[in-house]
């Protein structure tokens, strides 16, 4: 068994409409799969959004969680170049 370190990064406000697009934009051209089905639930005020995307083989993790933010979850390798990519679209629109 591969044994891949996995890393977590924030990538902005988990309500940001462009940058949610702009992370589906990059998984779609990556090749990402959906997998399974989008997860969704309520706890007081906090709310709790799902996704799994597999990538290369591998699992990445899309979160949205009320106070944390739009999350990505998965392996090093991958984390940094979907960040990465969707850093450089967010610049383009103007966003920093």
């Amino acid at each position: 068994m591969v044994n891949v370190n996995q890393t977590s990064v924030v990538l902005g406000d988990e309500f940001d409409d462009d940058l949610r697009a702009d992370v589906q934009d990059v998984l779609r051209s990556l090749g990402a799969v959906s997998f399974g089905q989008e997860d969704w639930g309520v706890a007081g005020s906090q709310e709790l959004e799902k996704m799994t995307f597999i990538l290369q083989g591998k699992a990445v993790l899309v979160e949205a969680e009320t106070y944390v933010g739009l999350s990505m979850t998965g392996p090093d390798d991958l984390v940094t170049e979907i960040k990465n990519m969707v850093d450089a679209k967010q610049r383009m629109r103007g966003n920093p």
